[in-house]
């Protein structure tokens, strides 16, 4: 995991570290180098970090190198914003987004979050169907 602008850069290899086993809810930003939207709203996703980082873990993973943790969560779409909180998805945003509207969903989730674990499901760790 490597940190840049209070944006924690995740992996296949680090991900359950730092999102299913982190002490913080987590808002995951799934991007790609040739995706225009992902570039367009990086610079609001890091100044939400420095906004909001003490009570949420702000990460980035490219989709292009990390296969495995695209797949379990069906991302198919660049920019893709999946918030997590003890380790359980419970809400996403799916591709180009305004940055206030991302903003609003930041501090909903923030609002709302005691009872966001409580409303989502379990992830089952055998999902891939692989073996």
């Amino acid at each position: 995991m490597t940190g840049n602008g209070g944006v924690v850069e995740v992996s296949d290899t680090t991900w359950e570290r730092a999102i299913e086993r982190g002490t913080l809810p987590a808002v995951v930003m799934f991007y790609s180098e040739t995706c225009p939207f992902c570039k367009q709203i990086e610079p609001y996703f890091r100044q939400f970090a420095g906004d909001f980082g003490e009570k949420l873990l702000f990460a980035r993973l490219n989709v292009s190198e990390n296969p495995w943790t695209i797949e379990r969560y069906a991302v198919r779409q660049t920019p893709t914003f999946k918030f997590f909180c003890t380790g359980k998805p419970v809400q996403e945003i799916i591709g180009a987004a305004f940055p206030a509207l991302l903003k609003r969903n930041i501090e909903e989730f923030l609002k709302h979050g005691e009872g966001c674990a409580r409303s989502s499901t379990e992830i089952d760790d055998e999902i891939t169907g692989y073996g």
